[in-house]
């Protein structure tokens, strides 16, 4: 039986062979002779109450070895409408930002589960599971915090913890993240830019020196945690060790204090139906828990000749399959 798998993500086009982790899955599927077809959002319809799939099947060419110079790596058939039951399984990797139209596309591929064909993540789940607040489901593993848009909390917290970090709680690739020293003069300007005057929920943590090492983004497969995690490691003078906003990646194994946190939450990721999961961890700290689309893979696998993907695609053929 040949495997099909529908994957919604992004335009092909808009991704960055590179690095993308997505792609990563798909070269994964590609190699076992898996059949993969692409849908973006607007491929997501209702009609007559039947969910329908819009998109292309894609062949990758698995002999590409040098993916900074990939013009031609890629060929997309004809269009096709197809129903959640032609696919043995569907996987949401689409980008954030996670805004309305996410959470609508999460309702719509409810309807693909409610059809039988498993869709990972889970979309319900995805929906519910803020990267930022459900961390915090975890007090245990995380620093000291607040989850507030009450500016007089907010500077409370800094004035207690002196070396406050502050970010939205929707926000992606470091960005909107600022830092509030000990006596910043910015620290009325910072909450009310972020909070919008009073009118968004935002978060404070306590800075976590130990950032001058690296954010480490550890990926997890059905609660089980890779061996390795990519610690992105920040430019001279920045807080924030995100690749997109000019951190290095380099990999580490993981130490005791990884294994400990990746036990504490295992299990409710497993529960929730959150298959590929990437959690950031700074020091000993778990500050956030990535479930749309987490990245990383290649980065990893570069590094430490792995396949995170073909893992993955061994837990679905022989989990869900």
């Amino acid at each position: 039986m040949t495997v099909r798998i529908g994957v919604v993500m992004d335009p092909i086009a808009t991704i960055n062979p590179k690095k993308d982790s997505t792609l990563a899955m798909m070269l994964a599927a590609t190699r076992r002779d898996w059949s993969v077809f692409v849908i973006t959002l607007d491929g997501l319809h209702v009609a007559d109450g039947k969910l329908k799939l819009r998109g292309c099947e894609i062949r990758i060419d698995t002999s590409m070895t040098d993916w900074s110079h990939a013009p031609a790596w890629y060929e997309l058939g004809p269009e096709e409408i197809c129903t959640p039951n032609e696919f043995n399984a569907l996987l949401m990797r689409k980008d954030p930002p996670f805004n309305m139209e996410y959470i609508y596309a999460t309702y719509l591929l409810e309807m693909a589960e409610a059809a039988g064909t498993p869709v990972l993540n889970k979309p319900g789940s995805i929906r519910d599971a803020n990267e930022k607040i459900f961390a915090l489901r975890f007090p245990q593993c995380c620093p000291p915090h607040l989850v507030s848009r009450d500016p007089g909390l907010l500077r409370a917290f800094h004035t207690e913890h002196e070396d406050v970090i502050y970010k939205p709680l929707d926000g992606m690739g470091g960005m909107s993240i600022f830092r509030a020293a000990p006596g910043d003069s910015n620290l009325s300007v910072i909450i009310e830019t972020l909070t919008d005057g009073g009118q968004r929920q935002i978060m404070a943590q306590r800075y976590i020196p130990e950032i001058v090492d690296g954010d480490t983004r550890i990926l997890l497969i059905d609660g089980e945690p890779v061996s390795y995690g990519l610690a992105r490691i920040p430019l001279a003078g920045e807080s924030r060790g995100n690749l997109a906003a000019g951190g290095t990646g380099v990999t580490r194994r993981l130490n005791e204090r990884d294994h400990w946190i990746c036990q504490q939450i295992g299990p409710t990721l497993k529960e929730r139906g959150l298959y590929f999961v990437g959690i950031d961890v700074i020091g000993d700290y778990l500050t956030e828990i990535n479930v749309t689309c987490p990245t990383c893979i290649r980065e990893i696998d570069a590094q430490k000749d792995l396949d995170i993907a073909g893992d993955y695609l061994d837990f679905i053929t022989e989990t869900l399959l």
